[in-house]
């Protein structure tokens, strides 16, 4: 099991996860020529891909997924919420809506759904499983739900959001309500409740933690990267940070 990240951030957003001969996209903000571009950066087709699957509809998440799928005849999965937003914009298109609670199956892929607070119509995030590694993504969350503690708890590995340093948000270039959706209970997670987020959870199996959806404008990597650390015990070069134009190259999951 591997997972990497073609970018990271509110200007467009896509991982891959793969198990075997299955290979998925989550989410795709970026246009189809980039997308392309990015995948080869990872040393791969996009034709390969055999699923898109959908966190929520907004833009930087969702902004190239249709036009991809038509172009290589991908199938797009989502909670039937988000797809309300989006039928106009999907026709043509194989959808297969999902339950927000109800596991599935891609191929070699298990995945867990986990709904989540943000200010989306039906937001979720996953949980992806080989059988034997679990590897979780959660971004797009203003805060931490038990449902959400007891789904994340003990992956090997973490891709976790650490939009903003609450300090830098409070005192930025942001106008106030915009400061107060992202800071809000439907907003993202600051550094400090990614932290308290992963100080609950059993790690002792974590291979991997990676800092993700950092805003460029309100954190930098380096306050990312020491609030994780300071909650792992580890040396700060043992946290991965996808970042905006480069993502994050292959993790492999063993």
């Amino acid at each position: 099991m591997r997972f990497a990240l073609l970018g990271s951030g509110s200007e467009g957003n896509a991982l891959v996860v793969e198990v075997g001969s299955t290979r998925l996209l989550l989410d795709c903000g970026f246009s189809v020529s980039e997308t392309v571009l990015r995948l080869q950066r990872l040393q791969l087709e996009a034709g390969t891909i055999s699923a898109i699957l959908v966190t929520h509809e907004h833009s930087d998440h969702i902004g190239g997924v249709a036009r991809l799928a038509r172009r290589f005849d991908l199938p797009v999965w989502l909670t039937h919420g988000t797809l309300r937003f989006q039928q106009q914009s999907l026709a043509g298109v194989t959808v297969h809506e999902i339950n927000p609670h109800q596991r599935f199956k891609i191929g070699d892929i298990d995945i867990q759904p986990c709904p989540v607070p943000h200010d989306a119509a039906e937001p979720v995030q996953y949980v992806f499983s080989d059988g034997a590694r679990r590897l979780g993504v959660l971004t797009d969350t203003g805060h931490i739900t038990p449902h959400i503690e007891a789904m994340f708890d003990g992956c090997d590995a973490l891709v976790l959001e650490c939009n903003h340093d609450a300090g830098m948000l409070r005192a930025g270039p942001y106008p106030a309500k915009l400061k107060q959706r992202v800071g809000g209970r439907f907003g993202h997670l600051n550094n400090d409740q990614a932290a308290s987020f992963l100080a609950g959870l059993d790690t002792a199996c974590l291979q991997h933690i990676v800092a993700a959806h950092l805003s460029a404008q309100n954190n930098t990597p380096e306050r990312a990267v020491r609030a994780l650390s300071a909650v792992l015990a580890c040396r700060e070069e043992e946290i991965g940070v996808a970042t905006q134009t480069t993502g994050l190259d292959w993790r492999g999951i063993v």
